[in-house]
């Protein structure tokens, strides 16, 4: 037996600097219609868009700890954007609203999926937050790896995008 899931509810952060983290995520979140449902403090909860942002500072003795994608958790999130279009929306609000630092500004990713169009942002902590749109059904269809005439799993990932060795 399996079951489907049907998206992620909420993603849970905890942030070091929540003067300049809350602000910021309150303001993203607002531009992807989404309500804020609590704003504290040291805390912030906005939901709608079939999800929720949870952002909190962390405790004071443990505010030193900056983040790292490369130690073990999270090493980014992705946000799945309805076109091409709203990446370039997105892109614009995080750019001129936001100043935030971008890893990379809109591209092409086709070698991780086909179609692949994405940005890549940090929030002040350095929390690495993707927005990306993937055409249809992505791997799933067409030329993607788990379609019926894909090629099927890579047994890499990198750079490069997805590949076999």
């Amino acid at each position: 037996m399996s079951i489907e899931v049907n998206g992620i509810a909420h993603i849970q952060l905890t942030v070091s600097d929540p003067d300049a983290c809350l602000p910021f995520w309150e303001k993203l979140c607002h531009f992807l219609e989404m309500r804020t449902l609590v704003k504290g403090d040291d805390v912030l909860y906005c939901i709608g868009s079939r999800t929720g942002i949870l952002v909190r500072g962390a405790p004071a003795d443990k505010r030193d700890a900056k983040f790292d994608q490369d130690r073990t958790g999270l090493h980014h999130f992705c946000f799945r954007a309805r076109s091409r279009e709203d990446i370039d929306g997105i892109y614009n609000f995080v750019n001129d609203e936001l100043k935030a630092k971008f890893i990379h500004g809109p591209e092409e990713g086709g070698h991780f999926a086909p179609g692949y169009y994405s940005i890549l942002f940090e929030d002040p902590d350095g929390i690495r937050v993707e927005f990306n749109h993937v055409p249809g059904q992505g791997h799933f269809e067409g030329r993607g790896r788990l379609a019926p005439d894909g090629p099927g799993p890579a047994d890499r990932y990198g750079d490069d995008g997805l590949t076999n060795t």
